[in-house]
């Protein structure tokens, strides 16, 4: 899909965004109760590989499976993939070890690291607003993670090692997103969600001999259909860029927390604590802060953003 390929529907592209929203936390609560009896680097494959046919299918359905997977960067593509499989493998290795709407709400961060990186790598400049923003949220990212590190040394130690790890996997999905603001500059988005599945794909079956186990055929199947969800809300999520801007649809990130909160109580018992809440809402106040920012600096993120899948 090209972005140029843009018809203002904002009503569709909110419904598109959240949909996406709502299956990539369904994706989720699937990986994470599995997690006791599949290692994250098999999930990683599964979660990959049966989102290709799918994608493949949207591609034919638009006339575009060939053009839309051409490639003038081959390599800009593997490292995208490398980046965001060992992001995919530390979430779903975290989401074994941590309630969901906590791994949800240190995802949040994502943006703030973002900004951080940004800096560093590319040498953008970041001004009193969005540095007030980065603080805020870097504040909110602790409130969140000191009860886990606080237990250090006692039974939640398993907890502090989860969140540990979906902190490194936010970190990484920061500069997987550095990366993405790079490559969409003269790759096709669509190309650019094809390649990951396959480079993931790929990656993933160096993880092998690790553990890997053979599924029975209720574990097989949720499996499949952790990756077929993951597809049809990858193809969402892009196809709502092409009907809303992106300043407009990235606040519906935070619809997620709900998501969370709601699919963690109902499947695994899970009630979010009220510093946990509060660290999340700094968290997500801090985001919305970014995204405010860019817009008036017209930092158009679209075509980065419609590429994104939440966990990688």
């Amino acid at each position: 899909m090209k972005v140029d390929d843009f018809s203002a529907r904002p009503a569709l592209g909110v419904g598109l965004k959240i949909t996406a929203i709502l299956l990539f936390t369904c994706m989720s609560a699937i990986i994470k109760s599995l997690a006791d009896d599949v290692p994250a680097g098999e999930s990683v494959f599964f979660r990959s590989f049966f989102a290709i046919p799918v994608i493949l299918i949207w591609l034919a359905q638009r006339g575009k499976l060939k053009s839309g997977l051409k490639t003038k960067n081959p390599m800009g593509h593997v490292w995208r993939g490398l980046f965001g499989t060992t992001a995919m493998g530390l979430t779903f290795t975290g989401l074994g070890l941590l309630p969901l709407p906590e791994v949800t709400a240190i995802g949040f961060a994502t943006p703030i690291f973002t900004v951080i990186l940004a800096a560093v790598l590319l040498g953008e400049q970041i001004r009193l607003i969005r540095v007030t923003a980065v603080a805020i949220g870097l504040v909110g990212v602790m409130i969140i993670l000191w009860p886990r590190f606080s237990s250090i040394g006692t039974m939640e130690q398993t907890a502090t090692i989860g969140a540990l790890l979906i902190l490194m996997a936010t970190m990484v999905r920061s500069l997987v997103q550095i990366h993405i603001r790079q490559l969409v500059q003269n790759e096709d988005t669509a190309a650019i969600v094809f390649y990951f599945s396959v480079t993931a794909s790929v990656l993933a079956l160096f993880t092998l001999p690790f553990g890997w186990v053979m599924p029975d055929l209720q574990t097989f199947g949720l499996l499949v259909l952790a990756g077929l969800i993951g597809g049809v809300a990858q193809i969402l999520i892009t196809s709502a860029y092409r009907f809303g801007s992106a300043s407009m649809l990235a606040p519906y990130d935070y619809t997620s927390m709900l998501f969370a909160i709601l699919l963690g109580y109902v499947f695994f018992a899970e009630l979010p604590t009220m510093m946990m809440l509060a660290g999340a809402a700094l968290v997500i106040s801090a985001g919305a802060l970014v995204i405010w920012r860019e817009r008036q600096l017209g930092m158009e993120r679209g075509k980065a953003r419609s590429v994104t899948d939440p966990k990688a």
